[in-house]
Protein backbone atom coordinates (compact mmCIF):
# COMPACT_ATOMS: atom_id res chain seq x y z
CA UNK A 1 0.00 0.00 0.00
CA UNK A 2 1.50 3.35 -0.54
CA UNK A 3 1.62 5.82 1.51
CA UNK A 4 -0.04 9.34 0.82
CA UNK A 5 1.12 12.45 0.52
CA UNK A 6 1.59 14.84 2.96
CA UNK A 7 -0.94 17.71 2.44
CA UNK A 8 -1.43 21.31 3.53
CA UNK A 9 -3.13 22.20 7.27
CA UNK A 10 -6.91 21.50 7.26
CA UNK A 11 -9.13 24.13 7.11
CA UNK A 12 -11.21 24.72 9.68
CA UNK A 13 -9.97 23.27 12.93
CA UNK A 14 -11.87 23.44 16.24
CA UNK A 15 -10.54 25.67 18.99
CA UNK A 16 -9.41 22.40 20.22
CA UNK A 17 -6.38 22.61 18.57
CA UNK A 18 -3.85 24.24 16.48
CA UNK A 19 -1.97 23.31 13.08
CA UNK A 20 1.40 23.43 14.77
CA UNK A 21 3.48 20.57 17.08
CA UNK A 22 2.14 20.57 20.45
CA UNK A 23 4.54 21.65 23.28
CA UNK A 24 5.11 20.29 26.53
CA UNK A 25 3.61 17.63 28.09
CA UNK A 26 -0.27 19.56 27.42
CA UNK A 27 -1.84 18.14 23.73
CA UNK A 28 -3.32 21.55 22.30
CA UNK A 29 -4.60 19.28 19.02
CA UNK A 30 -8.17 18.97 18.96
CA UNK A 31 -9.80 16.84 16.27
CA UNK A 32 -8.02 18.04 12.88
CA UNK A 33 -6.23 15.68 11.06
CA UNK A 34 -2.32 15.50 12.38
CA UNK A 35 0.61 16.48 9.57
CA UNK A 36 3.03 13.59 8.38
CA UNK A 37 5.84 15.54 9.89
CA UNK A 38 4.03 15.37 13.78
CA UNK A 39 3.48 11.54 13.87
CA UNK A 40 6.20 10.07 16.18
CA UNK A 41 4.38 7.41 17.19
CA UNK A 42 4.80 3.77 17.04
CA UNK A 43 2.81 0.32 17.39
CA UNK A 44 4.80 -0.73 20.71
CA UNK A 45 3.15 2.53 22.22
CA UNK A 46 -0.33 1.78 21.18
CA UNK A 47 0.25 -2.36 22.37
CA UNK A 48 0.74 -0.59 25.85
CA UNK A 49 -1.77 1.88 25.60
CA UNK A 50 -4.38 -1.20 25.36
CA UNK A 51 -2.48 -3.46 27.76
CA UNK A 52 -2.86 -1.13 30.47
CA UNK A 53 -6.84 -0.33 29.42
CA UNK A 54 -7.75 -3.97 29.85
CA UNK A 55 -6.04 -4.83 32.88
CA UNK A 56 -8.24 -4.75 35.35
CA UNK A 57 -9.21 -7.80 37.49
CA UNK A 58 -12.73 -7.25 36.46
CA UNK A 59 -11.72 -9.11 33.44
CA UNK A 60 -12.36 -12.12 36.19
CA UNK A 61 -16.53 -11.80 36.06
CA UNK A 62 -16.52 -12.40 32.43
CA UNK A 63 -14.78 -15.69 32.37
CA UNK A 64 -17.02 -16.88 35.13
CA UNK A 65 -19.96 -16.13 32.77
CA UNK A 66 -18.49 -18.66 30.68
CA UNK A 67 -18.18 -21.54 33.02
CA UNK A 68 -21.65 -20.68 34.69
CA UNK A 69 -23.80 -19.35 32.31
CA UNK A 70 -22.59 -20.33 28.76
CA UNK A 71 -21.81 -24.06 30.01
CA UNK A 72 -18.32 -23.98 28.98
CA UNK A 73 -15.37 -26.18 30.61
CA UNK A 74 -12.02 -24.43 31.75
CA UNK A 75 -10.46 -25.67 28.05
CA UNK A 76 -13.34 -24.17 26.38
CA UNK A 77 -13.56 -21.01 27.73
CA UNK A 78 -10.18 -20.23 26.94
CA UNK A 79 -10.62 -20.42 23.59
CA UNK A 80 -13.64 -18.63 23.54
CA UNK A 81 -11.57 -15.81 25.20
CA UNK A 82 -9.00 -15.99 22.62
CA UNK A 83 -10.84 -15.86 20.11
CA UNK A 84 -13.47 -13.29 21.26
CA UNK A 85 -11.09 -10.81 22.64
CA UNK A 86 -8.32 -11.45 20.29
CA UNK A 87 -10.46 -11.01 17.84
CA UNK A 88 -12.95 -8.17 18.49
CA UNK A 89 -9.46 -6.21 19.09
CA UNK A 90 -8.30 -7.35 15.73
CA UNK A 91 -10.88 -5.11 14.34
CA UNK A 92 -9.96 -2.52 16.90
CA UNK A 93 -7.02 -2.70 14.94
CA UNK A 94 -8.37 -2.44 12.11
CA UNK A 95 -10.23 0.50 12.74
CA UNK A 96 -6.43 2.22 14.16
CA UNK A 97 -5.47 1.80 10.35
CA UNK A 98 -8.10 4.83 9.27
CA UNK A 99 -6.23 6.33 12.03
CA UNK A 100 -2.92 6.27 10.38
CA UNK A 101 -4.73 7.10 6.70
CA UNK A 102 -6.17 10.17 7.83
CA UNK A 103 -4.90 11.43 10.81
CA UNK A 104 -7.91 11.74 12.74
CA UNK A 105 -10.08 10.44 15.63
CA UNK A 106 -12.31 7.56 14.52
CA UNK A 107 -15.66 9.69 15.13
CA UNK A 108 -14.04 12.71 12.84
CA UNK A 109 -13.10 10.15 10.29
CA UNK A 110 -16.69 9.33 10.12
CA UNK A 111 -17.67 11.78 8.55
CA UNK A 112 -16.16 10.97 5.47
CA UNK A 113 -18.74 7.77 5.48
CA UNK A 114 -21.93 9.41 6.99
CA UNK A 115 -21.60 13.62 5.94
CA UNK A 116 -20.88 15.92 8.55
CA UNK A 117 -24.63 15.80 9.54
CA UNK A 118 -25.41 12.67 8.89
CA UNK A 119 -22.65 11.33 11.30
CA UNK A 120 -24.42 13.38 14.52
CA UNK A 121 -26.02 10.14 15.51
CA UNK A 122 -22.89 7.24 15.38
CA UNK A 123 -21.24 10.10 17.42
CA UNK A 124 -24.02 10.78 19.62
CA UNK A 125 -24.24 7.11 20.31
CA UNK A 126 -20.51 6.84 20.86
CA UNK A 127 -20.69 9.58 23.63
CA UNK A 128 -23.68 7.97 25.41
CA UNK A 129 -21.61 4.70 25.35
CA UNK A 130 -18.00 6.11 26.67
CA UNK A 131 -19.68 8.41 29.12
CA UNK A 132 -21.78 5.85 30.36
CA UNK A 133 -19.43 3.38 30.65
CA UNK A 134 -16.67 6.20 32.28
CA UNK A 135 -19.18 6.69 35.20
CA UNK A 136 -19.49 2.94 35.64
CA UNK A 137 -16.01 2.82 36.32
CA UNK A 138 -15.83 5.61 38.33
CA UNK A 139 -18.05 4.38 40.48
CA UNK A 140 -16.97 0.81 40.82
CA UNK A 141 -13.59 2.83 41.42
CA UNK A 142 -14.69 4.74 44.50
CA UNK A 143 -16.54 1.44 45.48
CA UNK A 144 -12.76 -0.05 45.67
CA UNK A 145 -11.33 3.24 47.55
CA UNK A 146 -14.02 3.80 50.04
CA UNK A 147 -13.35 -0.15 51.45
CA UNK A 148 -9.57 0.98 51.29
CA UNK A 149 -10.43 3.89 53.25
CA UNK A 150 -12.61 1.42 55.84
CA UNK A 151 -9.87 -0.73 56.39
CA UNK A 152 -7.34 2.54 56.53
CA UNK A 153 -9.56 4.03 59.20
CA UNK A 154 -11.80 1.57 60.55
CA UNK A 155 -14.96 2.71 59.20
CA UNK A 156 -17.81 0.51 58.48
CA UNK A 157 -20.65 1.28 56.63
CA UNK A 158 -21.26 2.19 53.00
CA UNK A 159 -21.55 5.03 50.74
CA UNK A 160 -24.67 6.56 52.16
CA UNK A 161 -23.19 6.09 56.01
CA UNK A 162 -20.20 7.90 54.65
CA UNK A 163 -20.91 10.80 51.98
CA UNK A 164 -17.77 12.79 52.89
CA UNK A 165 -15.97 10.04 52.33
CA UNK A 166 -17.97 8.91 49.31
CA UNK A 167 -17.29 12.05 47.13
CA UNK A 168 -13.56 12.51 49.00
CA UNK A 169 -12.96 8.66 47.01
CA UNK A 170 -15.07 9.92 43.84
CA UNK A 171 -13.01 13.47 43.19
CA UNK A 172 -9.64 11.14 43.62
CA UNK A 173 -10.57 8.83 40.73
CA UNK A 174 -11.69 12.14 38.80
CA UNK A 175 -8.58 14.04 39.35
CA UNK A 176 -6.36 11.19 38.15
CA UNK A 177 -8.30 10.57 35.15
CA UNK A 178 -8.50 13.82 34.57
CA UNK A 179 -4.70 14.41 35.03
CA UNK A 180 -4.02 12.50 32.83
CA UNK A 181 -6.29 12.42 29.92
CA UNK A 182 -6.54 16.41 30.22
CA UNK A 183 -2.93 16.54 29.38
CA UNK A 184 -3.08 14.38 26.31
CA UNK A 185 -1.62 12.02 24.07
CA UNK A 186 2.21 12.41 25.18
CA UNK A 187 1.49 11.93 28.71
CA UNK A 188 -1.07 9.25 28.12
CA UNK A 189 0.63 6.94 26.92
CA UNK A 190 3.73 7.27 29.13
CA UNK A 191 2.00 6.97 32.01
CA UNK A 192 -0.16 3.63 30.20
CA UNK A 193 3.21 1.93 29.50
CA UNK A 194 4.85 1.88 33.36
CA UNK A 195 1.70 2.30 35.45
CA UNK A 196 1.09 -1.25 33.75
CA UNK A 197 3.65 -2.82 35.43
CA UNK A 198 2.81 -1.53 39.08
CA UNK A 199 -0.85 -2.16 38.86
CA UNK A 200 -0.34 -5.78 36.47
CA UNK A 201 2.14 -6.88 38.88
CA UNK A 202 -0.51 -6.32 42.29
CA UNK A 203 -3.11 -8.46 39.81
CA UNK A 204 -0.65 -11.40 39.27
CA UNK A 205 0.13 -10.92 43.05
CA UNK A 206 -4.26 -11.53 43.58
CA UNK A 207 -4.34 -13.83 40.73
CA UNK A 208 -1.56 -15.95 42.17
CA UNK A 209 -2.94 -16.46 45.57
CA UNK A 210 -6.81 -17.10 43.64
CA UNK A 211 -5.22 -19.65 41.56
CA UNK A 212 -3.76 -21.34 44.76
CA UNK A 213 -7.22 -22.17 45.86
CA UNK A 214 -9.09 -23.43 42.71
CA UNK A 215 -11.12 -26.38 43.42
CA UNK A 216 -9.08 -28.15 40.80
CA UNK A 217 -11.43 -31.71 41.27
CA UNK A 218 -14.31 -29.18 39.95
CA UNK A 219 -12.20 -27.86 37.04
CA UNK A 220 -11.07 -31.55 35.99
CA UNK A 221 -14.81 -33.15 36.24
CA UNK A 222 -16.67 -30.17 34.93
CA UNK A 223 -18.27 -31.57 31.34
CA UNK A 224 -17.51 -29.62 28.04
CA UNK A 225 -20.61 -27.45 26.43
CA UNK A 226 -21.63 -27.97 22.56
CA UNK A 227 -19.61 -26.41 19.74
CA UNK A 228 -23.08 -24.08 20.01
CA UNK A 229 -22.05 -22.80 23.33
CA UNK A 230 -18.02 -21.74 22.49
CA UNK A 231 -19.55 -19.80 19.67
CA UNK A 232 -22.12 -18.33 22.12
CA UNK A 233 -19.04 -17.87 24.51
CA UNK A 234 -17.01 -15.99 21.43
CA UNK A 235 -19.45 -13.62 20.79
CA UNK A 236 -20.17 -13.14 24.94
CA UNK A 237 -16.33 -12.24 25.15
CA UNK A 238 -16.07 -10.43 21.95
CA UNK A 239 -19.06 -8.34 22.87
CA UNK A 240 -17.70 -7.52 26.79
CA UNK A 241 -14.27 -6.25 25.20
CA UNK A 242 -13.07 -5.09 21.85
CA UNK A 243 -16.53 -4.48 20.24
CA UNK A 244 -16.97 -1.52 22.96
CA UNK A 245 -13.41 0.23 22.01
CA UNK A 246 -13.91 0.02 17.96
CA UNK A 247 -14.63 3.33 17.78
CA UNK A 248 -11.78 4.74 20.12
CA UNK A 249 -9.21 2.31 17.37
CA UNK A 250 -8.43 5.49 15.28
CA UNK A 251 -7.98 8.57 18.12
CA UNK A 252 -4.41 6.97 19.71
CA UNK A 253 -3.26 5.82 15.71
CA UNK A 254 -3.37 9.31 14.28
CA UNK A 255 -0.33 9.87 15.70
CA UNK A 256 1.32 6.85 14.01
CA UNK A 257 3.48 7.67 10.98
CA UNK A 258 1.70 6.62 7.04
CA UNK A 259 4.94 4.32 7.02
CA UNK A 260 3.65 1.87 9.91
CA UNK A 261 2.46 -1.26 8.78
CA UNK A 262 -1.22 -1.73 8.31
CA UNK A 263 -0.71 -5.86 10.21
CA UNK A 264 1.58 -4.20 12.73
CA UNK A 265 -1.29 -1.76 13.99
CA UNK A 266 -3.92 -5.05 13.78
CA UNK A 267 -1.42 -7.03 16.20
CA UNK A 268 -0.66 -3.90 18.65
CA UNK A 269 -4.42 -4.27 19.36
CA UNK A 270 -5.40 -7.58 19.43
CA UNK A 271 -2.00 -8.46 21.35
CA UNK A 272 -2.02 -6.27 23.32
CA UNK A 273 -6.06 -6.27 25.09
CA UNK A 274 -5.50 -10.28 24.03
CA UNK A 275 -3.07 -11.12 26.83
CA UNK A 276 -4.18 -9.74 29.45
CA UNK A 277 -7.83 -10.48 28.84
CA UNK A 278 -7.36 -14.21 27.88
CA UNK A 279 -5.16 -14.79 31.12
CA UNK A 280 -8.26 -12.70 33.43
CA UNK A 281 -11.04 -14.48 31.68
CA UNK A 282 -9.01 -17.70 31.94
CA UNK A 283 -8.74 -17.11 35.55
CA UNK A 284 -12.56 -16.07 36.36
CA UNK A 285 -12.95 -19.44 34.40
CA UNK A 286 -10.87 -21.62 36.81
CA UNK A 287 -12.02 -20.14 40.50
CA UNK A 288 -16.12 -20.34 39.01
CA UNK A 289 -15.71 -23.54 38.45
CA UNK A 290 -16.22 -24.46 41.96
CA UNK A 291 -17.89 -21.32 42.89
CA UNK A 292 -20.12 -19.82 41.23
CA UNK A 293 -21.41 -16.73 42.86
CA UNK A 294 -18.66 -14.69 40.54
CA UNK A 295 -20.99 -14.81 37.56
CA UNK A 296 -24.07 -13.62 39.46
CA UNK A 297 -22.44 -10.88 42.05
CA UNK A 298 -24.29 -7.24 41.16
CA UNK A 299 -20.74 -5.84 42.65
CA UNK A 300 -17.95 -7.76 40.90
CA UNK A 301 -14.48 -6.01 43.09
CA UNK A 302 -16.99 -6.76 47.08
CA UNK A 303 -17.25 -10.41 45.23
CA UNK A 304 -13.75 -11.15 44.31
CA UNK A 305 -12.48 -9.44 47.88
CA UNK A 306 -14.86 -11.85 49.61
CA UNK A 307 -12.67 -15.08 48.13
CA UNK A 308 -9.48 -13.43 49.43
CA UNK A 309 -8.01 -13.01 53.11
CA UNK A 310 -7.94 -9.81 55.10
CA UNK A 311 -4.34 -9.23 54.21
CA UNK A 312 -4.31 -9.55 50.45
CA UNK A 313 -7.77 -6.99 50.53
CA UNK A 314 -5.07 -3.73 50.12
CA UNK A 315 -3.14 -5.08 47.06
CA UNK A 316 -6.49 -6.14 45.57
CA UNK A 317 -8.08 -3.09 46.41
CA UNK A 318 -5.16 -1.22 45.37
CA UNK A 319 -4.94 -3.36 41.60
CA UNK A 320 -8.80 -3.09 41.21
CA UNK A 321 -8.78 0.71 41.74
CA UNK A 322 -5.98 1.16 39.43
CA UNK A 323 -6.71 -1.06 36.49
CA UNK A 324 -10.06 0.67 36.45
CA UNK A 325 -8.17 3.76 36.28
CA UNK A 326 -6.07 2.90 33.48
CA UNK A 327 -8.98 1.68 31.54
CA UNK A 328 -10.70 5.61 31.98
CA UNK A 329 -7.56 7.27 30.64
CA UNK A 330 -8.37 6.00 27.32
CA UNK A 331 -11.93 6.02 27.56
CA UNK A 332 -11.92 9.93 28.57
CA UNK A 333 -9.63 10.97 26.20
CA UNK A 334 -11.48 9.36 23.43
CA UNK A 335 -15.00 10.24 25.06
CA UNK A 336 -13.04 14.24 25.08
CA UNK A 337 -12.57 14.29 21.14
CA UNK A 338 -15.95 12.61 20.33
CA UNK A 339 -17.24 15.61 22.21
CA UNK A 340 -15.10 18.05 20.01
CA UNK A 341 -16.42 15.85 16.90
CA UNK A 342 -20.17 16.93 17.90
CA UNK A 343 -19.54 20.47 17.41
CA UNK A 344 -18.58 21.39 20.75
CA UNK A 345 -16.42 24.59 20.51
CA UNK A 346 -13.68 24.16 23.43
CA UNK A 347 -10.40 23.04 23.34
CA UNK A 348 -9.87 19.56 24.23
CA UNK A 349 -8.92 19.63 27.50
CA UNK A 350 -12.18 21.53 28.12
CA UNK A 351 -13.82 18.99 26.39
CA UNK A 352 -12.45 16.53 28.60
CA UNK A 353 -13.41 18.26 31.47
CA UNK A 354 -16.66 18.78 30.36
CA UNK A 355 -17.22 14.91 30.43
CA UNK A 356 -15.70 13.94 33.79
CA UNK A 357 -17.69 16.31 35.06
CA UNK A 358 -20.53 13.98 33.99
CA UNK A 359 -19.40 10.99 34.86
CA UNK A 360 -18.70 12.66 38.39
CA UNK A 361 -22.18 13.77 38.94
CA UNK A 362 -23.40 9.85 37.37
CA UNK A 363 -21.29 8.76 40.42
CA UNK A 364 -22.73 10.98 43.02
CA UNK A 365 -26.04 9.43 41.97
CA UNK A 366 -25.76 5.97 41.83
CA UNK A 367 -23.30 5.91 45.31
CA UNK A 368 -25.63 8.57 47.25
CA UNK A 369 -29.14 8.72 45.74
CA UNK A 370 -29.82 6.18 43.75
CA UNK A 371 -31.25 2.61 45.35
CA UNK A 372 -30.26 -0.25 42.68
CA UNK A 373 -30.52 1.60 39.78
CA UNK A 374 -27.00 0.46 38.69
CA UNK A 375 -28.07 -2.95 36.98
CA UNK A 376 -30.83 -1.11 35.03
CA UNK A 377 -27.93 1.55 33.84
CA UNK A 378 -25.58 -1.64 32.70
CA UNK A 379 -28.63 -2.63 30.44
CA UNK A 380 -29.01 0.50 29.00
CA UNK A 381 -24.86 0.57 27.91
CA UNK A 382 -25.91 -2.45 26.53
CA UNK A 383 -28.42 -1.56 24.49
CA UNK A 384 -25.85 0.46 22.87
CA UNK A 385 -23.64 -1.96 21.63
CA UNK A 386 -26.09 -2.72 18.77
CA UNK A 387 -26.01 1.06 16.86
CA UNK A 388 -22.22 0.89 17.47
CA UNK A 389 -21.27 -2.86 16.03
CA UNK A 390 -23.79 -1.23 13.31
CA UNK A 391 -21.17 1.72 12.63
CA UNK A 392 -17.92 -0.46 12.81
CA UNK A 393 -19.88 -2.52 9.79
CA UNK A 394 -20.32 0.46 7.99
CA UNK A 395 -17.24 2.11 8.86
CA UNK A 396 -14.92 -1.22 7.90
CA UNK A 397 -16.78 -1.96 4.82
CA UNK A 398 -16.14 1.79 3.70
CA UNK A 399 -12.08 1.52 4.72
CA UNK A 400 -12.47 -1.64 1.83
CA UNK A 401 -12.04 1.31 -0.96
CA UNK A 402 -11.20 4.63 0.86
CA UNK A 403 -7.46 4.93 1.18
CA UNK A 404 -7.11 8.09 2.47
CA UNK A 405 -9.32 11.22 4.08
CA UNK A 406 -9.57 14.75 2.57
CA UNK A 407 -7.86 16.97 5.61
CA UNK A 408 -9.84 19.85 4.72
CA UNK A 409 -13.21 18.22 4.08
CA UNK A 410 -13.07 16.72 7.24
CA UNK A 411 -13.24 20.35 9.03
CA UNK A 412 -15.66 22.25 6.58
CA UNK A 413 -18.90 21.23 8.36
CA UNK A 414 -20.89 23.60 5.58
CA UNK A 415 -22.42 23.14 2.01
CA UNK A 416 -19.17 24.09 0.48
CA UNK A 417 -17.19 20.92 2.31
CA UNK A 418 -16.25 17.73 0.32
CA UNK A 419 -17.98 15.74 2.91
CA UNK A 420 -21.17 17.43 2.84
CA UNK A 421 -22.98 14.72 -0.31
CA UNK A 422 -27.11 15.38 -0.06
CA UNK A 423 -27.67 18.07 2.39
CA UNK A 424 -24.90 16.83 4.65
CA UNK A 425 -25.78 13.47 4.65
CA UNK A 426 -24.35 10.10 3.18
CA UNK A 427 -27.64 7.97 2.95
CA UNK A 428 -26.36 4.81 1.59
CA UNK A 429 -24.30 4.91 5.36
CA UNK A 430 -27.09 6.23 7.66
CA UNK A 431 -29.59 3.92 5.54
CA UNK A 432 -27.01 1.08 6.38
CA UNK A 433 -26.81 1.85 10.07
CA UNK A 434 -30.42 2.24 10.45
CA UNK A 435 -31.29 -1.32 8.94
CA UNK A 436 -28.48 -2.56 11.36
CA UNK A 437 -29.46 -1.38 14.64
CA UNK A 438 -33.53 -2.10 13.45
CA UNK A 439 -32.38 -6.06 12.50
CA UNK A 440 -30.14 -6.23 15.66
CA UNK A 441 -32.95 -5.04 17.92
CA UNK A 442 -35.08 -7.75 16.77
CA UNK A 443 -32.90 -10.01 18.57
CA UNK A 444 -32.16 -8.15 21.80
CA UNK A 445 -33.57 -8.16 25.03
CA UNK A 446 -33.17 -5.74 27.44
CA UNK A 447 -33.61 -6.89 31.18
CA UNK A 448 -32.50 -5.52 34.53
CA UNK A 449 -33.11 -8.62 36.43
CA UNK A 450 -36.49 -10.32 36.15
CA UNK A 451 -37.50 -6.93 34.80
CA UNK A 452 -38.06 -7.03 30.86
CA UNK A 453 -37.96 -3.45 29.08
CA UNK A 454 -37.70 -4.63 25.70
CA UNK A 455 -37.82 -7.78 23.68
CA UNK A 456 -37.56 -7.61 20.23
CA UNK A 457 -39.76 -9.89 18.17
CA UNK A 458 -37.59 -12.55 17.57
CA UNK A 459 -35.70 -12.53 20.64
CA UNK A 460 -36.92 -16.07 21.70
CA UNK A 461 -34.81 -17.24 18.76
CA UNK A 462 -31.16 -18.98 19.11
CA UNK A 463 -29.97 -15.97 17.86
CA UNK A 464 -31.77 -13.45 20.48
CA UNK A 465 -31.50 -16.04 23.46
CA UNK A 466 -28.05 -16.10 23.06
CA UNK A 467 -27.38 -12.30 22.88
CA UNK A 468 -26.17 -12.19 19.36
CA UNK A 469 -28.24 -9.56 18.45
CA UNK A 470 -25.22 -7.20 17.88
CA UNK A 471 -24.16 -9.45 15.25
CA UNK A 472 -27.13 -9.30 13.11
CA UNK A 473 -26.51 -5.56 13.64
CA UNK A 474 -23.19 -6.50 12.33
CA UNK A 475 -24.04 -8.34 8.80
CA UNK A 476 -27.19 -6.57 8.01
CA UNK A 477 -25.22 -2.80 8.21
CA UNK A 478 -22.62 -4.22 6.41
CA UNK A 479 -24.57 -6.09 3.63
CA UNK A 480 -27.06 -3.14 2.90
CA UNK A 481 -23.98 -0.43 2.65
CA UNK A 482 -22.58 -2.45 0.18
CA UNK A 483 -25.77 -3.34 -1.90
CA UNK A 484 -25.91 0.30 -1.71
CA UNK A 485 -22.69 1.17 -3.62
CA UNK A 486 -20.23 1.59 -0.24
CA UNK A 487 -17.83 -0.16 -1.87
CA UNK A 488 -17.31 2.14 -4.73
CA UNK A 489 -15.63 5.20 -4.07
CA UNK A 490 -18.17 7.87 -2.34
CA UNK A 491 -17.85 11.08 -4.61
CA UNK A 492 -16.76 14.49 -2.85
CA UNK A 493 -17.44 18.43 -3.59
CA UNK A 494 -14.32 19.87 -4.16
Amino acid sequence: MSAPSPRPPAAGARPGGTAAADSGALETRGIEPVPPHERSGSPMQLFWVWFAANISILGLPLGATLIVFTGLNLWQALLAAALGAVGSFAVVGLISIAGRRGGAPSLTLSRAVFGVRGNAGPTVVSLLSRLGWETVNTTTAAFALLSLFGIVLGTDGGAKEHPVLTLVAITVFVGLTLLVSGLGHKVLVTVQKWATWGFGALNIAVAAFLVANVDWDAVAAAPAGPVSAVVVGVGVIAAGTGIGWANSGADMSRYQPVTVRSGSLVLSAAAGAGIPLVLLIGLGSLISAGDASLASASDPVAAIRAMLPAWMAVPYLVAAFGGLLLSNHLSVYSAGLTTLTLGVRVPRAAAVLLDVLVTFAGAVYFMLVSDGFYGPFLTFLTLLAVPITAWVAVFLTDMLVRRDYDDAALMDTGPAGGYWYTGGVRWPALAAWAVGIAGGYLFTVAAAGDDVWFAGPLAGTWLGENGLGWVVAFMLAAGVYALCGGVRRAPARN
